[in-house]
């Protein structure tokens, strides 16, 4: 009896620890653990915001930025369906009075544009009852862009391919970070200078610019929202 209350003694004067020691932890307390969203990766600018892993830096659109004659200089431009069919922008809608979203892909190996392709696919029959066209341009080559097609999906009828880059509006021609040298994937265009393409959204109607955006750093899309309200806010001819 003296033995047991002995050690219930004991047993209440041991301090309880506040945490675990750190050589039961997992990880070492100091290892940061590794993660793509590392900002060296993005645009440097300071007024970016981070929420979770992802970067997010507030971007204006400013149609005024942009030549207001960009529908006739993308008109004559010649891209490819994802069949591999030749076409020009300016035969994706009707340029008098259709309005048009067109998005402005990165590549089509680009994580961050899969991610964008997927939300504009939730968001087709939104837009298909206002009676707005979707476009997805990307950079690569037709059999590229049937990757990102068959494996997401994604509606082949919305999709273009730019092998050339003859669409491109924003470039961003920077050196590609060591850290990226090994990141590969089988949608991304053979040409590696064609990764450095920032993307962006259009809003046309006919050949008029309603609204532009340009992304500024990877994954910096515009809201889908912005996009839908700015089409609805077109006015009545």
């Amino acid at each position: 009896m003296a033995l047991a209350v002995a050690r219930a003694l004991h047993a209440q004067s041991l301090p309880f620890p506040s945490s675990p020691s750190p050589s039961l932890l997992p990880y070492p307390s100091s290892r940061a653990l590794p993660t793509p969203y590392a900002p060296s990766l993005f645009s440097p600018k300071p007024a970016a915001r981070v929420v979770g892993l992802r970067r997010h830096v507030v971007a204006r659109p400013v149609v005024s930025d942009f030549d207001p004659s960009i529908g006739d200089i993308l008109g004559n431009v010649s891209i490819f369906t994802a069949a591999g069919e030749p076409v020009l922008f300016k035969d994706l809608w009707d340029q008098n009075e259709g309005i048009a979203v067109v998005a402005l892909l990165r590549h089509f190996g680009c994580f961050c544009c899969w991610e964008l392709a997927s939300s504009i696919k939730e968001a087709k029959e939104r837009f298909d009852s206002a009676g707005v066209k979707l476009v997805a341009v990307g950079v690569g080559t037709p059999d590229k862009a049937r990757i990102l097609a068959d494996r997401l999906p994604f509606p082949m009828d919305c999709l273009y391919a730019d092998p050339d880059r003859k669409g491109k509006v924003f470039s961003r021609f920077e050196a590609i970070q060591k850290a990226m040298e090994n990141y590969t994937i089988k949608a991304t265009p053979d040409d590696l200078s064609s990764v450095l393409q920032q993307g962006g959204m259009f809003v046309f109607k006919g050949k008029q610019l309603l609204y532009a955006r340009k992304d500024e750093a990877t994954g910096d899309h515009a809201p889908l929202d912005d996009i839908f309200n700015a089409c609805c806010k077109v006015p009545v001819s």
